[in-house]
């Protein structure tokens, strides 16, 4: 397992629809370790600060081996950070990638948090109207990861898993109860006990689950 690219970029501004969108999903990697804070990468940031950056989300993941199925789906050659991620990895999948595993990375400390829902912004991106929903379909999502010990990381650099998730609760597992969590009350509990899950989804989770229970 290791970082193919690392990948950095600030927030710009792109057509929308005829709109001006504010958006950081436009990276691009990074030459050289960078410095890795509890909030993020240096040189890098978000514009939508509701929904993207912060502890939980410090780092966001996607797997290098989905790469091929999206040029054949979108019809052309993607470069490293097509999906707005800042480590392209070979090695992890969504699949076998559970919440609270623990990896280490460079000189840092990484928690897996949660899994990134995709949002209308790889559209604006690539194209497709239905791409998020697409990316939905397929659990080729990535994830996000949470700072445990700050340090540097760089493109090449080699992943080691140090600790295991309990619960064994896949990121493939989680969103796919962030599509149907509401329906699956017994799901619901179960995900909602994980401590090393984001904050934010936990929250959303056990919403969910008290107003199916009144």
């Amino acid at each position: 397992m290791r970082i193919v690219s690392l990948n950095i970029g600030r927030p710009i501004t792109v057509d929308f629809h005829g709109k001006p969108l504010e958006t950081g999903i436009y990276k691009a990697p990074a030459s050289g370790p960078v410095h890795l804070s509890v909030e993020g990468l240096a040189g890098d940031g978000q514009a939508d600060l509701v929904n993207h950056g912060g502890p939980d989300k410090a780092i966001c993941v996607y797997p290098l081996e989905h790469y091929e199925y999206w040029e054949m789906q979108l019809g052309k050659k993607l470069e490293y950070a097509a999906f707005g991620e800042n480590i392209t990895t070979n090695g992890l999948l969504e699949t076998e990638v559970c919440i609270g595993d623990v990896y280490e990375i460079g000189t840092t400390l990484l928690q897996v948090s949660q899994p990134r829902y995709p949002c209308f912004k790889l559209s604006q991106k690539h194209g497709p109207a239905d791409l998020p929903a697409k990316v939905l379909a397929t659990g080729f999502s990535g994830f996000y990861l949470r700072v445990l010990r700050e340090g540097e990381i760089a493109a090449d650099d080699v992943i080691v898993k140090k600790q295991s998730g309990p619960g064994g609760v896949s990121i493939s597992k989680v969103l796919h109860m962030m599509e149907v969590g509401r329906k699956d009350k017994t799901g619901l509990a179960d995900v909602i006990e994980l401590d090393s899950l984001a904050e934010g989804i936990r929250h959303k989770f056990r919403d969910w689950l008290e107003s199916s229970e009144i």
